[in-house]
């Protein structure tokens, strides 16, 4: 299984360091498997029990990944590289429902906007980072949306943002409360910053209350949560469990919360904030899905300390995200370039009309809001691999979640009626068990 190579440590600790030590120098190649871990412990004369601590650290970093009974392997792309990028090439012929993007056809055109964004005085070094008009607009927003006051500053992104946050209050070795199945990229991010993540099961009105509860008292320092639009279940957190994750937090005050509130624009439920409840806290509004990934533009609110620390490390670094782009997003939120309600309509189109044509074949499936529809599984390489083989790329659960149950992602956003139904019988064939063979 592992060739020449053995892998020694008494401790934790020594034992994934072992492991990461051949990765890095090529003597565990990626895809290679891991011993069983109760198969490791006997020859190590450890417990079992530190070969699974050792064996979550290296998930925690993006050295290995568990597949159920398929046992843990070395991954095929180092932690730095997202999981996004593992997925292969859609072959020629095969539509893509995997890419997670936005309806281009519901993007609004930013010509006249960065037109006259251009058309202004320049910036230059030394003046203000945030556009005043888009920091009027955003606050505005916040304020209409029941977000807490705090100073504005503006990322490059949601992710930007929510690493500015976790660098400006955590160290290396702090946990983080996490959705699983949750984004990708966070699950990515977190150990890359040399955090450890604590994952939080949910349902269709968000983080489960307990969950999150028990990530806390076992020493999460940071909560992240997605208001709206979860990626990849589409859940919504609701009015009674914002009162319920509201208590939670009450008990845990020097949590660092972080609400991703990346659906702005696309979905037409409420927000129901969590943000003011503990002593540090921030709220991120992307303009990706609504107005398109390359304007690469978030807003980010927070309580004072929060909101100085990313400032100050901001100015260290890029200094400002251009004021050209704040003032073409300004201008595009200003004139209403978007319709929120007509976008989430024709995204809830899509989305009920491939839950209801599963349900009708006998497959849940989930998704109250935004782009996606998740569908647990019980093989999801096999279905994956299905699909593929019938036509159509979905995304594996894999690249969302830890120890949630298999699962896989179906991005609707250019879904057309006339694909619904072959869609949803592609998928119910896949995830039905494979015929049994008679060897005889």
């Amino acid at each position: 299984m592992l060739g020449e190579y053995r892998i020694v440590g008494r401790g934790a600790a020594e034992i994934s360091a072992s492991v990461e030590r051949a990765v890095a120098a090529g003597e565990l190649e990626p895809g290679q498997l891991l011993p069983p871990m109760r198969e490791l412990a006997s020859r190590l004369g450890v417990n079992p029990n530190t070969v699974a601590a050792a064996y979550r650290t290296l998930r925690e970093r993006g050295v290995i990944e568990t597949d159920g009974r398929r046992g843990s392997r070395v991954r095929y792309k180092p932690a730095t590289t997202g999981r996004e990028e593992i997925a292969a090439d859609v072959p020629e012929g095969v539509r893509d429902m995997a890419a997670g993007n936005p309806d281009p056809a519901l993007l609004p055109s930013p010509a006249a906007a960065f037109a006259e964004a251009a058309g202004r005085e320049p910036v230059l070094y030394g003046e203000t980072p945030v556009e005043p008009g888009l920091a009027r607009l955003a606050r505005a927003g916040m304020d209409a949306g029941g977000v807490p006051a705090g100073p504005i500053a503006v990322t490059s992104g949601s992710l930007d943002a929510i690493e500015r946050v976790l660098a400006a209050h955590l160290k290396p070795g702090d946990a983080v409360a996490v959705e699983d199945p949750g984004w990708g990229g966070l699950l990515d991010l977190v150990p890359a910053l040399g955090l450890r993540i604590l994952p939080v099961a949910l349902d269709d009105d968000g983080p489960l209350p307990g969950e999150v509860d028990h990530a806390l008292a076992a020493g999460a320092r940071a909560f992240v949560v997605t208001g709206r639009a979860q990626n990849p279940t589409g859940a919504v957190v609701s009015a009674a469990r914002a009162r319920a994750l509201r208590s939670v937090l009450r008990k845990h005050p020097a949590t660092l919360l972080i609400e991703d509130d990346h659906g702005h624009g696309i979905v037409d439920q409420p927000l129901h904030t969590l943000a003011g409840v503990t002593r540090h806290w921030a709220f991120v509004r992307s303009a990706a899905k609504a107005y398109g990934p390359d304007l690469r533009l978030a807003v980010l609110t927070g309580d004072e300390v929060t909101l100085d620390r990313v400032r100050g490390r901001q100015r260290l670094g890029p200094g400002w995200v251009s004021r050209i782009t704040q003032r073409a997003v300004a201008h595009l939120w200003a004139h209403g370039a978007v319709d929120p309600v007509a976008v989430s309509a024709a995204y809830g189109r899509r989305r009920g009309a491939l839950i209801d044509a599963l349900a009708r074949r006998g497959v849940a499936a989930y998704g109250r809001s935004g782009l996606n529809v998740w569908i647990p599984v019980p093989d999801e390489t096999a279905a994956v691999a299905r699909l593929l083989h019938a036509g159509w790329a979905v995304a594996p659960g894999a690249r969302f979640r830890m120890s949630a149950p298999p699962g896989i992602r179906v991005t609707v956003s250019t879904l057309t009626e006339a694909e619904t139904e072959p869609l949803a019988e592609a998928i119910a064939a896949a995830v039905r068990p494979a015929p049994v063979r008679s060897h005889v």
